[in-house]
């Protein structure tokens, strides 16, 4: 559900001055400068003011950021207990200005709209609550302060306005096709996913995302296997993975999905052995053409024998005997021994990121190191894999390409024989351009057959047809 944020100190005060500003733009006459907001199916026009950007609050439950929250869960508790703190606006400030996929970074996108606005000032009019949040420009807000700029023109919502409504302009103008910077892959999936508890249908959500249903449900499926990930890589110490670790791996997941539900149907276990080594591949930072590799063949070739299975545990053995239903008594069968062992592999290997990628400097330096140790054994062992996999997919093209080739002049030929008939009908043949044609086709056959006949004492019916056919020679 949508959070409620209580108001910021000094908000009545604020408020006041924002209507006298709206109330001298108005007794000024003239032309005033408005701005429509679209949220809901429904439309504002909204003043224009000029605010102080000193008194402005940068926008705690903007999307822009919901993920990149998750960078420093310290911090990310402070801004949940007060949004409105010194330390808590410092860290939306921080996040805003930095990288998406990693916030250690600065992004450059914000360097350039810091670029822009010093060189050309503020275009467009964000937008603020009547208590000063920011709704719309934040990150402009940001760059503003950063250039010393005193205040920033903003279209003031009205008072009316719930956090609910807040969100849904923020919303509608993320999706304008016009708008300058997307939400990143995690906050949109994020915002879908707070459309949905909203309560709105998948046909709704995916109609305001401009989006196929079927590609809303999955990018839920994605967020909702990221969240199990994050769950299962938590460890005693309570390091654990954050949203924003995943932020690079859209395509990847995207392929995934794809893969999954292709096989799903047909062997569950399958699937779900193939999903938690992609998920390991991927969580290894491997590319997308490297995890490709690691389809229905990767299993036939038996290469998943090459990956660090850990050694089995009591747990582990139960769970392959069955799983008991409390109360009742029962036992169903459990996850096969190979669903078991990919996802205990896994798990080692969340468990061991989570520590060494959160960097808590509580841990010991013995601790991080075993914990780099099973990352560095896994890197290796799939890179073996990868690489087996991707002979094995070069060998099987190239053992592919040449039956490929000769459907295709199959395909060519079944072609020419229409254009045949129908130049005949048509009487438009030029028959000595065709024999010249059919003489340069017998003279390819012939090289096929001299090479399809090479080393096989017992060919086939089509090599044997084809051997007998490019021997036969023109009757005088």
């Amino acid at each position: 559900m949508v959070r409620e944020f209580a108001p910021p100190p000094r908000a009545d005060e604020f408020s006041e001055l924002i209507k006298k500003k709206v109330r001298e733009v108005r007794d000024a006459g003239g032309t005033r400068e408005t701005v429509t907001v679209d949220w809901n199916e429904q439309q504002a026009h909204v003043e224009v003011v000029d605010l102080p950007l000193s008194s402005l609050y940068l926008n705690p439950g903007t999307h822009r950021i919901r993920a990149q929250r998750s960078h420093n869960p310290v911090r990310d508790e402070g801004l949940d207990k007060d949004p409105w703190s010194a330390e808590s606006q410092d860290y939306l400030g921080f996040l805003l200005q930095a990288s998406p996929a990693d916030p250690n970074l600065r992004d450059p996108e914000f360097d350039a709209l810091k670029d822009s606005l010093k060189q050309f000032g503020q275009n467009d009019p964000g937008l603020v609550t009547h208590h000063g949040i920011v709704v719309n420009g934040n990150t402009r807000a940001c760059a503003l302060r950063e250039l010393s700029v005193q205040s920033m023109r903003v279209g003031v919502l009205p008072e009316s306005f719930t956090w609910a409504d807040i969100n849904a302009v923020e919303l509608s103008l993320q999706l304008r096709k016009d708008h300058r910077r997307d939400y990143t892959f995690l906050n949109h999936l994020l915002a879908m996913e707070e459309q949905a508890a909203l309560g709105r249908t998948p046909e709704q959500i995916a109609k305001a995302f401009r989006i196929q249903v079927k590609t809303y449900h999955r990018d839920r499926w994605i967020l909702t296997t990221i969240r199990e990930l994050i769950d299962r890589s938590a460890s005693g110490g309570g390091s654990k993975l954050r949203l924003v670790d995943w932020e690079r791996a859209q395509e990847r997941l995207k392929e995934l999905h794809r893969l999954y539900m292709k096989l799903e149907s047909v062997d569950r276990d399958q699937a779900e052995v193939l999903k938690e080594w992609r998920l390991a591949a991927i969580l290894l930072d491997f590319s997308k053409t490297d995890v490709r590799h690691i389809d229905e063949d990767f299993l036939k070739e038996g290469l998943g024998s090459m990956l660090p299975v850990p050694e089995a545990s009591g747990s582990l053995a139960s769970e392959a005997a069955g799983v008991v239903i409390p109360g009742l008594g029962l036992t169903v069968p459990a996850a096969s021994s190979a669903v078991s062992e990919a996802r205990a592999l896994n798990d080692r290997l969340l468990r061991a990121k989570a520590v060494v990628s959160t960097g808590d400097p509580g841990l010991a330096d013995t601790e991080k190191a075993a914990n780099q140790e099973v990352i560095d054994e896994a890197e290796e062992a799939f890179d073996k894999a990868l690489d087996v996999a991707g002979r094995n997919a070069r060998l099987r093209k190239r053992k592919q390409l040449a039956p490929a080739r000769l459907a295709e002049a199959c395909a060519s030929i079944d072609q020419c024989v229409a254009d045949l008939v129908q130049a005949r009908s048509s009487r438009s043949l030029d028959e000595e351009a065709f024999d010249d044609a059919v003489l340069k086709l017998r003279t390819s056959l012939r090289k096929l057959a001299q090479q399809a006949g090479r080393g096989l004492p017992d060919p086939g019916d089509g090599v044997a047809w084809l051997l007998e056919a490019a021997t036969v020679e023109p009757t005088a």
